[in-house]
């Protein structure tokens, strides 16, 4: 489906003036970042594929736990894997789920399955048999890809599914004969981390690579408007649902992102940091797509939880860029050892997935000498939306200007377009918003208004084009008819020296309906609820400041370091 956003590139130049003030960030982009992307450059991301691999040839793409591949290497797998998924019977428009974490195997089996015409369905290694349940019947998927430390949860569920091939995988499968095999032995006998499993007709990996290569990939028809990956919602505001994203869709997100960046990247210069997980919509964008076909290196991360393997790549490569979550970015703040590391090399670094909170992106620039800048978008939106100015130009506070070939509006209740500085409903307009959810004809209508994305995200736009989060709709506190935001919350109680990370949610109240309450990791130990209560009085209105206060070891996060508020309040039901 091509969007309804109009072509800005063929809008005249006597239209200039009033697309401008129509849209006021445009008149705010950094030097040589462009208004518009061409989406349809690339017909599809196979033909996009298929320059990146031409033309950066021998340079290293990936790189993981020390051993690299470069992106000819990455061309000939992803050829041989394609070819082994036709030779197994699966036809272009089969699904085929993939399923674990950051690993070398990852971009070859990704790029061999959209090389074969097959629907991606990226999938959480780390959800349960009834989350993996829901996903692959929903989806249909007829083939899977997992990691073998997750496969005991296939075995629980593969009878209620169409699924017929499995390919299993090990994390030190792809790290050559010696470190593959010390890295599958602490993995399975020293840290237990492979739980028993026994799924019928499987092969390895690398026996799918290698019979791969007794076959070529069969010729197949693919246009911009065809739905290449189902990804799916997270489901933390309720059931997840399949994003139909369209080569057109990915194609331009890929574009956005480099056009927000083109006054900082260097094409074939980049050595970018990936902790974040490649099947979340956010790092497969940014960095399995719009990094790689500029011609970086992707230096993959594994396990973003353990802290010193994140920190060890800044002593390995020079890292020029990186993407995380403000939880992480916290975590290495609050680490000993990090202000001790090199950042000489590193331009900028991006948060996503969440909120940035303003003092985390103040202490970071003061740390490392570099901006943390803040993106916005969802996985409706392939997924970028919005991006800060990566020379560290733009607001703190603030999730940045549309990205070039995207409009953005705040609305009202009934959908009415609200004036600068008022709050209310953040809907997009671009090439990137999906085709619709998979077999949810209904929830497509609700979503997509008149070409319009429903975010359900509640902010404002300022004068001059720049929008902020205030909160999502369904995390909003009514406290006596007043509007609360959990965020606003969570930023006054993390300027307190002795808080690690908060979370706010509303608890009913008999007579103000609801009241604030807030979850508090400490990072003093001496911290009392009477000092979290007296520090937000100190800056916020009565109605706002939080009536409880519990204090946990940790806070219950997504896979990618997300707070997840929903299970706070499920808590108490």
């Amino acid at each position: 489906m091509r969007s309804n956003c109009p072509n800005r590139s063929a809008a005249p130049k006597a239209n200039k003036k009033i697309m401008t003030e129509q849209r006021p960030w445009l008149k705010n982009y950094p030097e040589g970042v462009p208004a518009n992307i061409n989406p349809d450059a690339f017909p599809t991301l196979v033909d996009l594929l298929d320059h990146t691999f031409k033309k950066y040839g021998n340079k290293p793409a990936f790189s993981c736990m020390g051993k690299e591949l470069s992106f000819s290497q990455i061309d000939k797998m992803s050829q041989h894997f394609g070819a082994y998924l036709h030779s197994r019977g699966l036809e272009p428009g089969d699904k085929i789920a993939l399923m674990m974490p950051n690993l070398l195997q990852y971009p070859i089996a990704l790029f061999g399955c959209l090389r074969a015409g097959l629907l991606v369905v990226n999938t959480n290694p780390l959800y349960t048999p009834r989350e993996m349940k829901h996903q692959f019947t929903d989806s249909g998927v007829k083939a899977i890809l997992i990691c073998d430390n997750f496969a005991a949860n296939l075995q629980k569920i593969i009878a209620d599914t169409e699924i017929k091939t499995i390919i299993v995988t090990s994390i030190g499968e792809m790290l050559g004969f010696a470190k593959g095999m010390m890295t599958n032995f602490v993995v399975r006998k020293i840290k237990g981390m492979v739980p028993k499993y026994n799924l019928p007709n499987t092969v390895t990996f690398k026996e799918a690579l290698s019979q791969g290569k007794k076959f070529t990939v069969k010729e197949f028809s693919s246009g911009p408007q065809d739905v290449i990956m189902l990804q799916y919602t997270g489901g933390t505001t309720g059931v997840s649902k399949g994003a139909m994203l369209t080569n057109r869709n990915l194609v331009a997100n890929m574009m956005q992102v480099q056009a927000a960046a083109k006054n900082v990247l260097v094409d074939g210069g980049e050595i970018s940091l990936s902790p974040l997980p490649l099947y979340h919509i956010f790092a497969f964008s940014v960095n399995c797509l719009a990094f790689f076909s500029l011609g970086a290196l992707n230096v993959l991360v594994t396990n973003p939880r353990d802290l010193p393997s994140v920190m060890k790549e800044f002593k390995n490569y020079k890292i020029t860029n990186m993407t995380g979550v403000n939880t992480l970015f916290n975590a290495l703040l609050n680490h000993p050892d990090f202000a001790k590391l090199d950042f000489s090399s590193l331009k900028f670094s991006i948060g996503g997935g969440m909120a940035v909170q303003k003092v985390v992106a103040e202490k970071w620039q003061q740390v490392t000498g570099t901006p943390l800048i803040e993106g916005y978008g969802m996985t409706e939106s392939s997924p970028v939306a919005t991006i800060s100015p990566v020379d560290g130009s733009g607001k703190l506070g603030y999730i940045g200007m549309p990205a070039p070939s995207t409009d953005m509006r705040i609305v009202d209740e009934k959908l009415r377009p609200l004036p600068v500085g008022e709050i209310g409903e953040i809907q997009i307009k671009g090439p990137q918003v999906m085709k619709g959810y998979y077999n949810r004809p209904e929830a497509t209508a609700k979503t997509i208004v008149d070409g319009w994305l429903c975010t359900g995200d509640i902010g404002l736009m300022d004068e001059d084009g720049y929008f902020k989060i205030v909160d999502r709709k369904k995390d909003m506190i009514l406290v006596s008819g007043f509007n609360v935001f959990p965020n606003e919350i969570e930023e006054v109680l993390v300027k307190n020296p002795k808080v690690l990370e908060a979370a706010a949610v509303g608890v009913p109240h008999e007579k103000s309906g609801e009241v604030v309450k807030v979850y508090v990791v400490k990072k003093d130990p001496s911290l009392t609820e009477k000092e979290v209560i007296d520090h937000c009085r100190t800056e916020l209105t009565g109605y706002k400041v939080p009536k409880l206060v519990e204090f946990r070891k940790d806070l219950p996060k997504s896979n990618v370091g997300k707070i997840l508020r929903r299970k706070l309040r499920d808590e108490m039901t």
